[in-house]
């Protein structure tokens, strides 16, 4: 798990990497949270995700209620493939902006 924080933007960039299952969970909102208070908004970069599950999801479902909190945004970007799938299946497009 990658992250970086453009504070000239107020943008928190996560970049999961490999499985994004629920062994990620502490990882993942470890990467967020420090920041998730000043970030406007927060980009996850699933480019370097190979597999992609249903608590993936709810991590990316409860990160979006965090964000929004704070009165941010939340947008994905870089999925390929099957994850690209599992997001169309399950109409996160509509949920979430993509960057």
């Amino acid at each position: 798990m990658t992250t970086n924080f453009d504070s000239a933007t107020a943008t928190l960039t996560v970049q999961p990497q490999g499985r994004f299952d629920f062994s990620a969970q502490q990882a993942f909102r470890a990467a967020y949270e420090p920041t998730l208070s000043t970030a406007k908004t927060v980009v996850v970069d699933l480019s370097s995700v190979s597999y992609l599950d249903s608590s993936a999801l709810g991590m990316l479902l409860v990160l979006k209620s965090d964000a929004e909190g704070h009165g941010g945004t939340v947008r994905l970007t870089g999925a390929r493939n099957g994850v690209e799938r599992i997001l169309e299946v399950s109409n996160f497009g509509t949920l979430f902006k993509s960057a």
